[in-house]
Formats: structure tokens, C-alpha cells, sequence
């Protein structure tokens, strides 16, 4: 009982950390793009109390907010739990690499890549738990995402507009997005995928923007 009390501590702590790493970054890239919570609520359609809650570390939102916010701001959605490292570099070390839990889903993410080394892409890996589903809203006509999706493990089906890509173990989707795409794992076991999102080098160098889903 002490054992499982210590742990339930220890995670909770581990995910208030999160929120307020969340809580300083989304802070920082409004600021830096001059943003107010009233012009940032009309460009994500994320209202102004909840990113106000967001930006003071309390609440944890989900994946389809945390996505809505990125987009506002015009960055990937890996780049709101990037951290600044105390030696920055093209070498991002396993326990370096920040994971986040969607509380509404469960799928636990991870970002790969060095958040500080100019590079044109970004890979994700996310461990999706069976039978759930995640609809992001993606890109634009105007606004284009290109990634792929490697699957490690298991089964997953991407659907983009009216089009349902069912993969297994191995398979890789190009993706061109251009409005929502929903990740859905149909089975009883979980998936494991990676994803491989393009990027804006010279503007990720600096400020790290771009814009991605999952």
C-alpha cells in the first residue's frame, strides 16, 4: 500500500511538472509573437480561460486542445513540451526525450528529435492503447502538413477526409494533411508508431515553429 501511495505521488508529481512546462512554453511563444490571450482564443479557437488555465499550469488538457493551441501559435504540437537543455546539440539522449499521457485517450507520446538542432524534420513516437481514438484537426489547404507514419507495432487506421489507411506492423504512410485526421487503434492490443513530421528548418533553428498533428 505505501509502495502504490509513493508511485501514485510520484506520478502526479511527475504530470503537475508537465502542466507547467506546458504552462511556460505556450506562455513564451505567445509572448514572442506579441500574442494576447484574446488573439491567441481566436486564431486556436481555444477559449481565453482555458488557455488561461493552461498558461498557469492548471489543468491538463488534452491532445485535441493542446493541438488547437499549437496551431494558433503556428508550431508542432512536439514543440510545446520541448525543454531547453543544458547543452544543446545534434545528440537527444533516451532519458532526455520528454513524454506526455493525453489524458482523454492514454496514448503516451515522445519527442525524439533535439528540440535545439536546425533540422527540416521532427520524428514523434507514440504508444497508442487499444480500442481508442484521437481526431486532431490537422493542417489546411493553405496550410499543409507533410509527415509519415511508421508503424512499430501493432494496428492502426489513419483516416484522412473520406479515406481510411488501415497499417500493420511495418507499414509506412506519406501524409499530405489538409484538414482533420483521425488515429484510432480497432484493436485489443496496443500500437506503437512513429512519426516523421517536415518542418521549417531556419525558423525551427530559432523559435521552432511549424505545425504538425499527433
Amino acid at each position: 500500500m505505501l509502495d502504490n501511495g509513493s508511485n501514485m505521488k510520484e506520478r502526479a508529481a511527475a504530470v503537475d511538472d508537465l502542466n507547467q512546462r506546458i504552462a511556460r512554453r505556450v506562455a513564451d511563444l505567445r509572448a514572442r509573437q506579441g500574442l494576447s490571450l484574446d488573439a491567441l482564443a481566436m486564431r486556436s479557437g481555444v477559449s481565453r480561460s482555458t488557455l488561461s488555465l493552461i498558461e498557469r499550469g492548471e489543468t491538463s488538457a488534452t491532445a485535441v486542445v493542446l493541438e488547437k493551441v499549437a496551431a494558433g501559435l503556428g508550431v508542432a504540437l512536439a514543440a510545446l513540451f520541448e525543454t531547453e537543455r543544458a547543452a544543446p546539440g545534434p545528440l537527444m539522449r533516451r532519458a532526455e526525450q520528454p513524454e506526455w499521457r493525453d489524458p482523454a485517450s492514454g496514448y503516451l507520446r515522445r519527442n525524439v528529435s533535439p528540440p535545439d538542432h536546425p533540422s527540416p524534420l521532427c520524428i514523434v513516437e507514440v504508444e497508442f492503447p487499444p480500442g481508442q481514438r484521437v481526431l486532431l484537426e490537422g493542417g489546411s489547404p493553405t496550410n499543409p502538413i507533410e509527415e509519415q507514419v511508421w508503424l512499430l507495432e501493432g494496428t492502426m487506421t489513419l483516416t484522412l477526409g473520406d479515406v481510411a489507411h488501415r497499417l500493420e506492423a511495418g507499414d509506412c504512410l506519406a501524409l499530405r494533411i489538409e484538414g482533420p485526421v483521425e488515429f484510432c487503434n480497432p484493436t485489443r492490443r496496443p500500437a506503437r508508431y512513429a512519426v516523421v513530421i517536415a518542418t521549417a528548418a531556419p525558423q525551427r533553428a530559432a523559435s521552432r515553429p511549424a505545425t504538425a498533428t499527433s
